[in-house]
């Protein structure tokens, strides 16, 4: 993994979310959206936050349940909890290929094989999918809305599934590679990337980790929910039902159409369904959907920003000796010069 190449598709992300960021608010009109903000109840900001945290906490004992998984042994929590808190501040990169950074890392702490590690990431893109599918399944059929985004998500996370663990035809695309040139010094990797991904997909590991994902998940819709009820909405069943909606299905649009984070899908779904389905002003509609994005999004881009400089940083001290090492090493084989 080409660090630098990664560090300037980050810095792409951060300027793409500022134009985002600036879009909505000309979008609702700046002073529009201040008036919003001075109405709303900030108070509730600090349980927002919380309520997405303890998603991300939930979601890395998922985590430490696929390392298991793929035999996964001696890492310690600690370095693990880095490791993981590290992905979620390449989340914006695109299509996600940042999340790949923890794979990359556990290889560096723990020596674990990149071709092992590499199904995990997709195994918690399926199992989130699954899990927002469930979150947003009963506001599909009540609002009728979006329900093309449910149907292409759902089909997908069964087709993904079914070729995943349909053997037959995966060790016949092995086989096939091992006769291609190119291919075949790639082939032990491959192996060993399927036997993870079979591994991770059995029907008891994806029933089990969706499960907890949609329960993990609902934290986020809490903290929707929570910043529809800043914007003055009354608390109730109603409104939260539309949370379990708009913010799942916003989220799901995102990752089908593959935008680093979701910038500019979610934040234009989530503004859009919430004047159409809660008639919000577009200034209060603009000013939840930054709110929930900072938190949703943002905040756990700044935790795993950190986290990656306290792992990187410590990578970097734990190979010092050895560089000085290997650099010592010729000069001290050198043969004594006459006198």
């Amino acid at each position: 993994m080409n660090l630098q190449n990664l560090r300037g598709k980050l810095l792409i992300s951060i300027l793409l979310g500022i134009v985002v960021f600036g879009g909505l608010l000309f979008y609702a009109d700046f002073s529009d959206v201040l008036e919003s903000a001075s109405e709303f109840n900030w108070a509730l900001l600090p349980l927002i936050l919380g309520l997405t945290l303890v998603n991300y906490l939930l979601r890395y004992i998922k985590w430490e349940y696929y390392l298991r998984l793929i035999g996964v042994r001696g890492l310690a929590k600690w370095d693990s909890f880095l490791i993981f808190f590290s992905g979620l501040g390449m989340v914006i990169t695109p299509g996600k290929v940042g999340e790949w950074l923890k794979c990359y890392l556990l290889r560096e702490m723990h020596g674990t094989p990149l071709a092992r590690s590499a199904p995990i990431p997709i195994a918690e893109r399926l199992t989130d999918s699954i899990a927002l599918l469930i979150i947003a399944a009963a506001g599909v059929f009540v609002f009728g809305d979006l329900w093309q985004v449910f149907l292409a998500v759902a089909l997908g996370c069964v087709l993904i599934v079914a070729l995943a663990r349909h053997q037959p035809s995966a060790r016949a695309l092995l086989r096939l590679g091992g006769r291609i040139p190119v291919l075949r010094r790639f082939v032990p990797q491959l192996e060993e990337f399927y036997d993870s991904t079979y591994t991770l997909m059995s029907p008891g590991a994806v029933i089990l980790m969706s499960a907890w994902s949609a329960f993990s998940w609902f934290f986020e819709v809490l903290a929707f929910y929570f910043t529809l009820v800043g914007l003055g909405l009354d608390g109730d069943g109603s409104l939260m039902l539309h949370a379990a909606f708009i913010l799942p299905i916003a989220t799901l649009a995102s990752a089908v159409l593959l935008t680093p984070g979701g910038l500019g899908v979610a934040e234009g779904s989530i503004t859009a369904l919430s004047q159409a389905l809660l008639d919000l002003s577009r200034s209060a509609a603009a000013l939840g959907t930054l709110v929930i994005r900072f938190g949703t999004l943002w905040f756990g881009v700044i935790l795993g920003l950190v986290a990656f400089a306290i792992l990187s940083r410590r990578i970097v001290v734990e190979a010092a000796p050895v560089l000085r090492a290997e650099a010592l090493a010729p000069a001290e084989s050198l043969p004594e010069s006459p006198p």
